[in-house]
């Protein structure tokens, strides 16, 4: 986000703060568009697989240094890595772009993303992975593969899709055009627009919010969503009694009646 000014390693870094239950994931390296490097990939599988496995913390936030998100992937040390069919984020981490690929872990509790200026190929994907977004109202969006003769094989051609349709999918996937806010709010690709000197706080909102609430029942919510749309709606169903059971017996549960009946705001434990 603009206004940081944390010093960055030459190939870029990932930087974690804690704020209460949030752990706020902040991709460094604006000195080049904050353009992902091996080292950065790595890194960010470690931040995704700190958050699900901390039990203090309870929602993450993706936010980036400098005034762009970023510019997608440093291809000159990236490309060594794809003619090779290796992958960037070492196996048995949490996989940021969360496709469930063999080898690698998906990631349980929430994320929001706040995104900034050039939000680029692994830029949107990134945020199509995530389960909020907020957007500045300078975003500049570009799924741009096809202009490099590649795909995109991180979500994109899949979860734009899925919130757009096919046609308003292929339209940007195809042409590899440039487009705005306004338009990645129309395909609900985001969730808000704000001014750019809100951004971070916005997400942080949004964040802090859903900590608030009950996590078990927050991390069930969030990946009965997810089941609905990767199996379909009936698999997802068949889930309700036996989550809804195991949530009811929880101690959130019983201090979510606790505080209702004394009119007071909930005190969960995540237990």
């Amino acid at each position: 986000m603009q206004g940081m000014s944390t010093p960055t390693h030459f190939e870029g870094q990932i930087d974690c703060t804690v704020h209460g239950a949030v752990l706020q994931i902040c991709i460094n390296r604006p000195a080049k568009r904050n353009g992902f490097t091996p080292k950065m990939f790595q890194e960010l599988g470690e931040a995704y697989t700190r958050l699900d496995d901390d039990p203090d913390l309870r929602v993450g936030v993706l936010c980036a240094a400098g005034d762009h998100f970023t510019a997608g992937l440093d291809l000159p040390t990236i490309a060594p890595l794809m003619q090779r069919g290796e992958k960037a984020v070492p196996l048995g981490l949490v996989d940021p772009l969360n496709l469930g690929m063999d080898g690698y872990r998906r990631r349980t509790k929430p994320m929001v993303a706040a995104v900034q200026g050039i939000t680029y190929t692994l830029g949107i994907e990134l945020m199509l992975a995530a389960d909020i977004v907020v957007a500045a109202d300078d975003c500049r969006f570009s799924q741009l593969e096809v202009q490099r003769g590649i795909m995109a094989t991180g979500g994109a051609t899949l979860r734009m899709a899925e919130r757009a349709g096919m046609g308003n999918a292929l339209l940007h996937l195809l042409t590899a055009d440039v487009f705005g806010s306004d338009e990645a709010l129309r395909l609900n690709f985001v969730q808000k627009v704000v001014p750019v000197a809100g951004l971070l706080g916005e997400a942080m909102r949004i964040a802090e919010l859903i900590a608030a609430q009950a996590p078990l029942a927050v991390v069930a919510t969030r990946l009965n969503v997810l089941k609905g749309l990767e199996h379909g709606p009936v698999v997802a169903m068949h889930d309700f009694m036996g989550v809804q059971q195991r949530l009811s017996s929880s101690d959130d549960a019983a201090e979510g009646v606790r505080s209702f009946v004394e009119k007071r705001t909930a005190r969960f434990t995540g237990r």
